[in-house]
């Protein structure tokens, strides 16, 4: 049960956090950067997996039996996939545009133009979508006639019924989608961040306002990738390491299998926490997005009392016509 308690608390925060940061980038408009974008994108990617939560808060809570049929199974699965993708793609597309705009910020205007901001988000929510659609096809229901129960999980046999195949289709798929979701892009966003570090160093030392702003963009930038990387790293060394027992590449003993076991709920957990972090690392670290969500407070503040005041109004005229009536009545 406190599994399925952890879960509600993720998806309670996540749907209220990433509602606000999607609804301010929106309000926005006029003074949106490109950078406010790809954090809007990001939003959305976590805002649609922890949609799914409850669904892994109900597998877990049954000791992963499976409830909902197979096309949820395929679904929501596909979706954890999508999320971590578009997440750590949007990560590098922030961390990119940083490097552009500190490293080279007079010779990169064309790259950092509209257009070009629109096609890597495009390219990131198609080849998020193309890298997960293996679960899309091999993700289906298991039923284990030992244990009565019915999971969730990967079946091969569309492709190969030899064991030695189904192995090496189940490192292979696991360690691609480490390398391609975690390793090569947090890679990536390292050298960029090397590279900015000495300009920064460098330049930024009298800093003029336009600077501190930069600076402080980078900063929360900085802070949700050094996030991401310690929610995700757990979960990915976890998995990477089942898939090298699977290729006799890793310890395959009984004990280190069930220590696997035993630590991929909590390493999963973690890395599903990332999805609601980011909102409130904006609002501590972004004192714009912190004055737009109190604007947005305040709004609803007074939308409240204004329906409050009507309710009121309406509720004097109901009582002033029901004495009316009454006289006539009488």
């Amino acid at each position: 049960m406190r599994g399925f308690e952890a879960f509600g608390s993720e998806r309670h925060a996540g749907l209220s956090g990433n509602g606000v940061v999607i609804f301010t980038v929106w309000r926005s408009k006029s003074k949106r950067r490109a950078a406010d974008v790809y954090i809007g994108n990001l939003a959305l990617a976590d805002l649609t997996f922890v949609i799914t939560l409850p669904l892994w808060a109900v597998y877990t809570a049954l000791g992963y039996h499976w409830p909902f049929g197979v096309a949820l199974c395929k679904i929501s699965s596909y979706v954890v996939l999508v999320n971590m993708y578009a997440s750590v793609f949007c990560l590098t597309c922030l961390s990119f545009d940083r490097y552009l705009a500190i490293v080279h910020s007079l010779s990169s205007s064309r790259l950092r133009s509209r257009g070009t901001m629109l096609a890597s988000l495009g390219a990131i929510w198609f080849l998020s979508g193309l890298l997960a659609v293996p679960t899309l096809l091999f993700r289906t229901t298991v039923n284990d006639l030992n244990s009565n129960r019915t999971t969730c999980a990967m079946d091969f046999s569309l492709v190969t019924m030899n064991q030695r195949h189904e192995y090496l289709w189940i490192a292979g798929l696991s360690l691609s989608s480490s390398a391609l979701g975690f390793l090569l892009p947090f890679l990536a966003m390292t050298i960029f961040y090397c590279f900015i570090g000495c300009t920064v160093t460098r330049h930024f030392n009298n800093l003029r306002k336009e600077d501190q702003k930069k600076k402080r963009l980078l900063k929360i930038i900085t802070t949700l990738v050094v996030v991401f990387a310690i929610c995700w790293t757990p979960f990915h060394v976890l998995k990477s390491m089942d898939a090298l027992s699977y290729l006799n590449l890793a310890p395959s003993s009984c004990g280190f299998l069930r220590f696997l076991l035993l630590a991929h709920p909590y390493a999963t957990c973690l890395a599903y926490v990332n999805s609601c972090l980011n909102p409130f690392l904006y609002a501590f670290f972004d004192l714009r997005f912190r004055s737009q969500c109190l604007c947005l407070l305040n709004l609803k503040k007074a939308m409240h009392g204004q329906m409050s005041s009507m309710s009121s109004t309406l509720s004097a005229q109901t009582q002033k016509s029901e004495v009316q009536s009454l006289a006539t009545k009488v």
